[in-house]
């Protein structure tokens, strides 16, 4: 079991260990918090035991629907925002082809994504797509009145059925959403649609190990056995090594982390330099955003992508504020081999890295950038990944999730719940007119 760690070494440029391990009583209890399910947020703490329950019944359960979808569909889509659609495209998108069905050998359907937006632009244009093509939905909503989702699924609904009609119809429709309530499981049950559970004990930002994040990556034809085994072995080696701060992926990060906040670094920077990691990183930028970002407290998460980002962002973080510090997902090996030719002119003057494999020249931008933005004055973790797979994924995904409760809880919120989330919507319901809500001069608020 080779267990995913965070380097620390570059840090104790900046904090000391004494800094780091000043944390380590505190974890402690914080640990006993979450497994004991009594610290802030407990009727949410189900993502604890995800990968230890779902590794048994419900991935052969989700497999076999998937298996028998896909051969209707060339495309499927996921309907869902937030946490609804973020995990699954983070793991679809990181372990298919760049270029999607123009090299697709396996024959599964493309995941479109809907609900996460409210441009009618992207709308008008994914029905373009589905008039053409074959397709599948799964809408995926505890309560079943988000109003971006249940405004695409509105439509989509109408469409299909016109489509195929409304027998054909319910058979591509899956519905994700609570065991018992809300209006979306009201509506599977009158029109007979196919259900997974959303535990109710799991937040959106948390529930990309139940079917939230399972079906969709198993309709790409990804292996969610892997997945869910690798968050597994995660989930064990932290809570074997609880008490075990030094060895403790999540407890070292947590801390480090907070140590650089405390320091003054309110920014995180999550780097990659693989493109098929840019959606993790925004399902990263949520996880820690919704998080930690409450009582005007928390480290505020940004991403970048390497080296397309050195040559924009590139200037700022080297030479622009000292306000922020960097986390750097290393890629050790790709999935491709391609070497980089001779050429006799030499007009590119690139000959002194022919016969090199394009991955190695990545690296080296890599550790240059690190290096760089060390003596730039940036603080860098780096968390070495053996392989962009199932395994590693699920690994990273608990990781972070455990990491950014522990986080929260230091920074004393509720990593659990997201109250500023609701100011929006009470202002956009009053602007529309919705039936409850009313302008005041100056304010929005929902009538008594």
């Amino acid at each position: 079991m080779n267990i995913i760690q965070p380097d620390l070494s570059s840090i104790l440029n900046f904090i000391s260990e004494r800094d780091i391990s000043a944390y380590k009583k505190q974890i402690r209890d914080h640990y006993t918090s979450l497994y004991n399910r009594t610290g802030k947020g407990s009727e949410f703490l189900g993502w604890i035991d995800l990968p230890q329950i779902f590794s048994t019944d419900v991935p052969g359960e989700i497999q076999s629907h998937a298996a028998s979808l896909k051969d209707k569909a060339d495309v499927f889509v996921v309907i869902g925002i937030g946490g609804s659609y973020l995990g699954a495209r983070a793991v679809i998108e990181a372990l298919s082809h760049h270029f999607g069905t123009l090299h697709d050998k396996k024959r599964f359907p493309l995941v479109l994504y809907a609900g996460q937006n409210l441009s009618e632009d992207y709308l008008a244009d994914l029905m373009d797509v589905l008039d053409q093509k074959d397709y599948a939905v799964s809408v995926i909503s505890k309560s079943g009145t988000t109003t971006e989702p249940a405004l695409a699924f509105r439509i989509i609904k109408n469409h299909i059925e016109k489509k195929y009609g409304k027998e054909e119809a319910r058979k591509r429709i899956i519905a994700i959403t609570d065991k018992q309530k809300g209006a979306l499981r009201k509506l599977a049950e009158e029109e007979h649609y196919r259900t997974f559970v959303v535990p109710g004990d799991v937040g959106g930002r948390y529930s990309v190990l139940t079917p939230v994040g399972l079906f969709p990556v198993a309709m790409a034809g990804m292996d969610i056995r892997e997945l869910l085994h690798g968050a597994l072995d995660m989930a064990t080696h932290i809570r074997d090594k609880k008490d075990d701060f030094e060895n403790n992926p999540a407890s070292l990060y947590a801390a480090a982390r907070n140590a650089l906040y405390r320091s003054g670094r309110k920014t995180e920077i999550l780097v990659s330099y693989e493109p098929r990691l840019f959606h993790f990183s925004e399902w990263w930028k949520q996880l820690f955003g919704e998080s930690e970002g409450k009582e005007h407290k928390g480290i505020f998460p940004a991403a970048v992508t390497n080296t397309t980002d050195l040559h924009s962002m590139g200037q700022y973080i080297q030479d622009g504020e000292r306000n922020l510090f960097e986390t750097v997902l290393s890629v050790k090996s790709p999935t491709a081999e391609l070497g980089i030719p001779s050429d006799a002119d030499n007009l590119d003057e690139l000959n002194y890295i022919a016969g090199k494999r394009i991955h190695e020249v990545n690296l080296k931008a890599e550790q240059g950038t690190t290096l760089a933005h060390i003596d730039g004055g940036v603080p860098n973790f780096r968390i070495n990944i053996p392989f962009i797979n199932e395994y590693s994924l699920g690994q990273l995904i608990y990781f972070f999730e455990m990491s950014c409760a522990i986080s929260g809880y230091i920074l004393g919120v509720n990593p659990f719940n997201q109250p500023g989330v609701e100011a929006y919507k009470r202002n956009m319901f009053a602007l529309l007119g919705k039936p409850g809500f009313e302008k005041e001069t100056g304010n929005l608020k929902r009538k008594d």
